[in-house]
């Protein structure tokens, strides 16, 4: 399959750096209110989580926005964390990421989201690799997607994209038609689209997939949503922010699991957008970072 045409040789590869972060929660109030108004304790965001990775259910779990794998941040304390602004900028699905201090230093992993609002990197990792580690690993991001363009598709905006994993995804096009069909494993419509909407960029964070609706989630099979999923979001349009706009589309990654929270559920961090509606999703269960991650291994 030939590559597709691209900016590559003017992309810059540069370091960023964060720290395995801490799980959150609030000892005197511990409850999260279900949209059904039930108060549940659950596991959440953050930490090492041993026992999910990208490929994993991320609804059927005991958990709400629970991240798999590594959660990283940069603890920089200087007004409006602009250094963990710059790990969550620049840190692009697919990139590599090298373990920097521990008993687990020189392990290697990738990128495999960015989650808006606790403003998290997360990073996949094996279990063996993962049991080395503790909270506080320093982890360095070889990062490079950002400004990556489709010099013969203007139509359609890319970021927060490796372009070595652009390479594996078996997207196919024409200059011609300057159409693109993208291998996704669900489409979803904007209308169930939560958390996340009103943000000026997609250059980091996610927004929600909100599970609430039973028709709905069983019309799109929603409850088969795995981490590392590619989906599609149809009339929603990615250009400068996360708008609802008729035949446009976008296509992004599953990064956090479900949730129990009015507005929330399982998040997409943004791949590609066409305001005009210039991509086409071809479903295939098989497109999940953990099958293009073994390419790149």
């Amino acid at each position: 399959m030939p590559k597709l045409k691209t900016n590559r040789s003017e992309l810059i590869i540069q370091s960023v750096i964060g720290e395995i972060s801490s799980p959150l929660s609030n000892p005197m109030n511990p409850y999260r209110i279900s949209a059904d108004g039930e108060p549940m304790v659950l596991p959440g965001i953050g930490g090492i989580t041993f026992n999910k990775r990208i490929g994993d259910s991320a609804v059927d779990l005991w958990g709400d926005h629970v991240e798999p794998a590594v959660s990283m941040k940069n603890t920089d304390k200087t007004v409006g964390s602009p250094a963990n602004g710059a790990l969550n900028v620049m840190s692009c699905i697919g990139n590599r990421a090298q373990v920097v201090s521990g008993d687990a230093k020189d392990e290697w992993g990738r990128v495999t989201g960015t989650h808006g609002g606790i403003e998290h990197v997360l990073v996949d990792f094996t279990f063996e690799q993962m049991e080395k580690m503790v909270i506080g690993d320093r982890i360095q991001v070889r990062s490079t997607g950002q400004g990556l363009k489709l010099l013969d598709f203007p139509d359609i905006k890319v970021m927060n994209l490796d372009p070595d994993l652009l390479d594996l995804m078996g997207i196919t096009g024409t200059k011609k038609s300057g159409r693109l069909s993208i291998p996704v494993t669900h489409t979803i419509p904007a209308m169930v689209m939560g958390s996340g909407l009103g943000k000026v960029s997609t250059h980091a964070g996610d927004y929600d997939i909100q599970m609430f609706d039973e028709e709905t989630v069983e019309k799109h099979s929603l409850n088969t949503l795995r981490f590392g999923d590619i989906v599609a979001i149809t009339d929603a349009d990615h250009s400068f922010g996360r708008i609802y706009r008729a035949k446009s589309i976008s296509v992004g990654v599953i990064v956090h699991s479900r949730s129990v929270l009015s507005g929330h559920g399982p998040g997409v961090t943004t791949l590609f957008t066409s305001t005009k509606g210039y991509i086409d999703a071809v479903i295939n269960a098989d497109a999940n970072l953990v099958n293009y991650f073994k390419e790149l291994d």
